[in-house]
């Protein structure tokens, strides 16, 4: 059974970083597309970052040059570098994993950036 288990949410100050990670287990994805999204609360769910099996990248425009997504194919696991947080990033963010078809949720990590 594959999970995805995100780590590294909490509470920081508008300006501060903090570091996501998350792990899968259960399989060794082959080629595949890793990404983040989040969720704020009354909100849908919307992209954050993506990367896939090879390096590229893709991210939100809130969180160009500001975030950087990067993966461990080996490892299994996908991290969020996220910089300069503003009150507007606060959200449940979620690994996602894209993969012979199929999409795999982790169960989210909550990130909240006080003013």
């Amino acid at each position: 059974q594959v999970q995805l288990v995100e780590s590294g949410g909490g509470l920081v100050q508008a300006g501060g970083s903090l570091r996501l990670s998350c792990a899968a287990s259960g399989t060794r994805f082959g080629p595949s597309v890793m990404g983040w999204y989040r969720q704020a609360p009354g909100l849908e769910r919307n992209l954050v970052a993506t990367i896939t099996t090879s390096g590229s990248t893709t991210y939100a425009d809130s969180v160009k040059g500001r975030f950087t997504i990067s993966r461990d194919s080996a490892k299994n696991t996908v991290d969020l570098q996220m910089n300069s947080l503003k009150p507007e990033d606060t959200a449940v963010y979620y690994c996602n994993v894209r993969a012979y078809g199929l999409v795999y949720w982790g169960k989210g990590t909550l990130v909240t950036v006080s003013s």
